[in-house]
């Protein structure tokens, strides 16, 4: 970790000098305004800003007092993160410090509780970390279970571009227990990406057996040999016991790097995950608050395996046919439109896919089999999606006089904010009833926001099905 002070002329006016010290009280700058993070992949990218540069979810949460640092005048720190060894190093500059009424603010707490153990202070020695670890990953996945593997080969030019060398490149999928010392430590040193870049994260803990981590590698060979490793992503998954003899998998963390995002490696993951679930029989496979994407490919994921899934097809074909037959916005219809208890199960069964998630998929196994140029049949689906979400906020059996949606104070997003009221037989509720009617239309439009941004997640994992399967 380096620090600079911009350096002042010694022969300029005291007086004038601490002029450019703080004047009044010092506001302080954001952490998100004067952070920036670089993925490095040798030692000639550190101090480069034209390097891969990251998007944290938010630097601010690292720092007390709002997620400010006072104290310094045009401060810069630049933190260059290895992809080779996974260290990480900060250099900091500024031109002055100075107590301007909320202190001088430590940096190395705040950025240690960000980087870890990956910190090198010294400049040198995390530049020797470049060649000294270059065979790293290497070495860490040797004693790792090679669950899949498939090579390619390809053009790789060299830094004069003036000639291609032929190499192959392997994609391996490996299995390793996190509770081993050079897993751990591998682990311990991706913490820092983990807390940036996967919102609501914190470390697992790698003493635990029950943990395991899933590294999607990259290898490169040509005719001497394996030329280098490198780490495109991992999936950190626990193993929960589940009676009498079973087991389930939680995946807790799933993590491509960003130089290789988008470009199929999650999605392997969780293909290769659920082959683990299905060769061990586990009971099911879960996923701890996904974020939106993640969420998105793993559907898309279950959405292939669904649709060759033939024990359910009749079930699909059968709701189908009643939403382009029947008439929902009838108050009297009602459609039985979630599947069958037998099709939960056999899905859990023979796919290892859990209820919660085989419904979001039924919803649009339903949206792929419908004549989408049906007005009727359309607005149908809608309705369906509607009570549906209706139905997830309040509960299936919701009376005139039971559960409520209310809206209530927030100090973030007063309009998109409610709770659900359930009063007991002793409680009056006229007061609340009241101001639920005054609010009626409020919540027809948060609903219909709702249903909005469902409708446009089923077609765009419809659309993205549909094209992979022509």
């Amino acid at each position: 970790m380096g620090l600079k002070q911009a350096l002042t002329d010694p022969n300029s006016d005291p007086k004038k000098r601490r002029r450019v010290g703080f004047s009044s009280i010092d506001v302080g700058v954001e952490a998100n305004e004067c952070i920036k993070i670089f993925l490095v992949n040798c030692k000639e990218e550190v101090g480069v800003e034209d390097s891969f540069q990251i998007d944290p979810i938010d630097l601010n949460q690292f720092f007390d007092e709002d997620g400010k640092i006072f104290g310094y005048k045009n401060l810069k720190i630049n933190i260059f993160l290895s992809t080779i060894s996974f260290h990480a190093y900060a250099d900091i500059t500024f031109e002055s410090s100075s107590d301007g009424g909320k202190g001088i603010t430590d940096l190395k707490p705040a950025l240690q509780k960000i980087l870890g153990e990956s910190l090198v202070e010294d400049k040198e020695e995390f530049l020797q970390t470049f060649s000294a670890g270059i065979d790293y990953i290497r070495n860490v996945m040797s004693n790792g279970e090679v669950l899949h593997r498939e090579a390619t080969t390809g053009d790789n030019k060299s830094n004069n571009q003036l000639e291609a060398e032929s190499f192959t490149v392997e994609h391996q999928v490996i299995r390793m227990a996190v509770n081993s010392m050079s897993v751990g430590e591998l682990y311990c040193r991706l913490v820092p990406l983990v807390l940036l870049l996967v919102d609501g994260s914190s470390p697992i803990d790698v003493t635990d057996p029950r943990w395991e981590i899933y590294l999607a590698v990259e290898s490169k060979s040509n005719d001497q040999g394996v030329v280098g490793a490198k780490l495109l992503g991992f999936a950190a998954v626990y193993r929960f016991y589940y009676y009498p003899e079973s087991s389930r998998l939680r995946i807790s963390q799933v993590l491509v790097l960003p130089p290789y995002q988008g470009k199929g490696h999650g999605h392997l993951l969780l293909k290769v995950l659920n082959s683990v679930a299905l060769s061990e029989n586990v009971y099911d496979v879960t996923v701890e608050e996904p974020s939106d994407y993640l969420q998105h490919v793993r559907t898309c994921v279950d959405m292939h395996r669904l649709l060759d899934f033939e024990p359910i097809k009749q079930a699909i074909s059968s709701v189908a046919l009643h939403l382009k037959q029947g008439n929902l916005s009838k108050k009297p219809y009602k459609l039985q439109s979630d599947p069958p208890a037998s099709a939960v199960e056999d899905v859990r069964r023979s796919l290892k896919i859990n209820k919660k998630q085989f419904l979001q998929c039924w919803e649009i196994l339903i949206y792929l089999e419908l004549d989408h140029s049906d007005s009727n049949c359309m607005e149908n689906y809608r309705t369906l999606i509607t009570d549906r979400t209706r139905n997830d906020i309040l509960g299936k059996d919701t009376g005139a006089a039971e559960k409520q949606l209310i809206e209530v104070p927030n100090d973030y997003d007063h309009e998109m904010t409610f709770v659900v009221f359930c009063p007991s037989d002793n409680v009056k509720v006229e007061n609340i009833n009241t101001e639920a009617e005054g609010n009626q239309d409020t919540r027809e439009e948060q609903l219909k926001q709702l249903v909005d941004e469902r409708m446009k997640e089923i077609t765009e994992v419809a659309q993205k099905i549909s094209l992979k399967r022509q």
